[in-house]
């Protein structure tokens, strides 16, 4: 015998009270890792084309703007810094400069804002003149020289003050090292989320625009970055390089991009004690504010999904371009 009508899931979607009570996946500020790119100069907030409604920003702004995402409840922040083109050079030199504009804006925020978490990448392509994440040496990236570098990078941000390091390159083994170089300069309590499934995505764009760490296109110098970055067919991998930089020391894996992973997400989650961050990047943002401005999608209902959906597919931080959407939608 049918259990239809004595069972009618429609019962449960009748009003916007009983769906709320039944709710199962919510979203909240406290889910989020904000976003915000850094250029040297005075006054300067200047608007990024291709992602709308996003800025780069200057010490002095980026300490305004500080104040107003923590007004809005933001728990933690990922800077990202716009290197000048002649400090670029093959080996990272100006990642490992104290003075830095990455390491100025570590301290400014935990001057201005103490309660802000940093979370502060670390990869060479914004200081490569070659716009890799790694040192180029005959036409390939190398591996353990460039994790050498990452380390000595990762303690200078913690010098400055970084609650997380956020190795984003994709070289085998750096998070070990860096967690061996944290605690040999006494930055035990220093964290660090990796980047541990970071696909090789065209989603990427409009971040590399942002920060003009795009690879160049010149002899011996590899045209993309899927040497270190994952295959996006791979999934069984993806899992394998999560596992690895758990035993190798990382408080918080990430998965990125976010929505066209999403099973990668689920299967981490389901697979591992650790907590799981996703990253909803540039392309991804700049793909629904385009539809939405075309007028073939709901703006905010498809910003709402999209955060929801990640959230639901076991992400336990997401970080995202949309926070201040979110925000007024939710308000």
């Amino acid at each position: 015998m049918s259990t239809f009508p004595y069972l009618r899931n429609r019962r449960l979607r009748a009003s916007r009270a009983i769906r709320s009570l039944v709710d199962e996946t919510r979203l909240s500020i406290d889910d989020f890792l904000c976003p915000i790119f850094l250029i040297e100069g005075q006054n300067e907030k200047q608007a990024i084309g291709s992602m709308p409604n996003y800025f780069r920003y200057s010490l002095d702004t980026a300490k305004d703007e500080l104040k107003i995402l923590q007004d809005m409840g933001v728990k933690a922040l990922m800077p990202f810094a716009k290197a000048l083109d002649e400090s670029k050079d093959n080996a990272g030199t100006e990642a490992l400069n104290d003075d830095g504009l990455m390491q100025r804006f570590i301290r400014m925020a935990k001057e201005t804002c103490p309660e802000l978490l940093i979370f502060s990448d670390v990869a060479l392509d914004p200081y490569s003149s070659f716009g890799h994440d790694g040192i180029v040496k005959n036409g390939k990236i190398v591996n353990d020289e460039t994790c050498d570098v990452l380390a000595k990078m990762a303690v200078s941000h913690a010098k400055a003050g970084a609650d997380f390091i956020a190795p984003s390159d994709m070289m085998d083994g750096r998070v070990a090292a860096i967690r061996e170089e944290l605690d040999d300069e006494g930055f035990e309590e220093v964290g660090i989320m990796a980047y541990s499934a970071k696909y090789a995505s065209c989603f990427y764009g409009p971040f590399r625009d942002a920060l003009d760490s795009a690879p160049v296109d010149e002899k011996d110098v590899p045209k993309d970055k899927k040497t270190y970055q994952m295959n996006p067919g791979n999934s069984i991998e993806a899992l394998r390089e999560i596992e690895m930089d758990i035993d190798e020391g990382a408080d918080i894996v990430m998965v990125k991009p976010a929505m066209a992973y999403l099973d990668i997400i689920y299967q981490a989650k389901q697979d591992f004690n650790t907590p799981v961050s996703a990253y909803q990047v540039s392309g991804e943002y700049a793909m629904l504010k385009a539809s939405a401005a075309n007028g073939w999608i709901d703006h905010d209902a498809a910003v709402m999904e999209s955060l929801t959906s990640i959230k639901r597919a076991g992400a336990s931080m997401i970080a995202s371009y949309f926070i201040k959407d979110f925000v007024r939608i939710t308000q």
